[in-house]
C-alpha cells in the first residue's frame, strides 16, 4: 500500500523541516519547495493527495494557486490547507471561495496539521454511494465527478461537487448554512455564512435549469427537492 503524498509549499526553511519530519513520522511521502512556480510544475508532473499551501511565496500569491489548481479538472480534487500568516476573517473567507479544503494559522501545533491533513484526505475519498444519480434534468456520476444537465456536462469545482452532492444525499432535508459549512468545509469555528450562499448562488447558476432543485429555506439554510417525486 502507498504512503498517502503531502506536498508543502512553503518560504520558511526552517518550517518546511519540522513539516517535513512530523509527517515522515506520521506516515506521509513528503516532498516540499519554496517557490509557487515551482509547486505547480510538481503537482502537474506527480499530483500529490494533499498540498499544504502558504499564501505568502516569493513569486507567486498561494491564493494565485489555490485559484489555478481548483480550476483545473486535471488538480481541482486535490486537497488543499492554506498555511499562513494571516488570521484575520477576510483571508480565510477569500481562501475558502477559491476552493482551500482548510486554513491554518501560524503558529499552529504539527500534530493539529497532521489530523487536518488526514481530515481532508477521508473527506476527499469516495463513499459508499451509488455510481449514478439522477434527478429530473440533473445526474451526478459520484464515481467520475461529474455532472450532467440535459445530457450536457456542468464543470464544477470540487467544492461545488462537495456541495451538491451533500444537499442531494439529504434530499428533502432542509441543511443550515452552519451544518454544510462543517460537512462541505470542514470547519468548526464560526466562519461568514455568506460563503455558503456564495457557493449556492454560484452552483445554481452552473446547473442553469436544474438550479432550481436546490431551495432556499429563508433564514434557516438549503434544501434539495425534487418535485416530481411522489411523497
Amino acid at each position: 500500500m502507498s504512503l498517502p503524498k503531502v506536498l508543502v509549499v512553503e518560504d520558511e526553511p526552517d518550517l518546511i523541516r519540522s513539516v517535513e519530519f512530523a509527517f515522515r513520522s506520521a506516515g506521509f511521502e513528503v516532498s516540499s519547495t519554496t517557490r509557487g512556480r515551482d509547486a505547480l510544475s510538481m503537482i502537474s508532473t506527480r499530483p500529490p493527495d494533499v498540498v499544504l499551501l502558504d499564501i505568502m511565496l516569493p513569486d507567486i500569491q498561494g491564493t494565485e494557486i489555490c485559484r489555478q489548481l481548483k480550476g483545473d479538472p486535471k488538480t481541482r480534487s486535490i486537497p488543499i490547507i492554506m498555511v499562513t500568516a494571516r488570521a484575520d476573517e477576510v483571508d480565510r473567507v477569500v481562501g475558502f471561495e477559491l476552493g482551500a479544503d482548510d486554513y491554518v494559522v501560524k503558529p499552529f501545533s504539527l500534530r493539529e496539521l497532521v489530523l487536518r491533513a488526514r481530515a481532508v484526505l477521508r473527506r476527499a475519498e469516495p463513499g459508499p454511494a451509488p455510481s449514478s444519480i439522477a434527478v429530473g434534468p440533473l445526474v451526478i456520476d459520484t464515481d467520475a465527478h461529474r455532472v450532467h444537465v440535459d445530457g450536457k456536462e456542468v464543470v464544477l469545482t470540487a467544492r461545488e461537487f462537495r456541495l451538491l452532492s451533500t444537499l442531494v444525499s439529504r434530499e428533502g432535508r432542509v441543511l443550515t448554512r452552519d451544518t454544510l459549512l462543517t460537512e462541505v468545509w470542514g470547519l468548526t469555528l464560526h466562519v461568514e455564512t455568506r460563503t455558503v450562499d456564495t457557493h449556492v448562488k454560484r452552483l445554481r447558476e452552473k446547473l442553469g435549469a436544474a438550479g432550481s432543485l436546490i431551495e432556499t429555506v429563508r433564514g434557516v439554510g438549503y434544501r434539495f427537492e425534487d418535485p416530481g417525486k411522489e411523497s
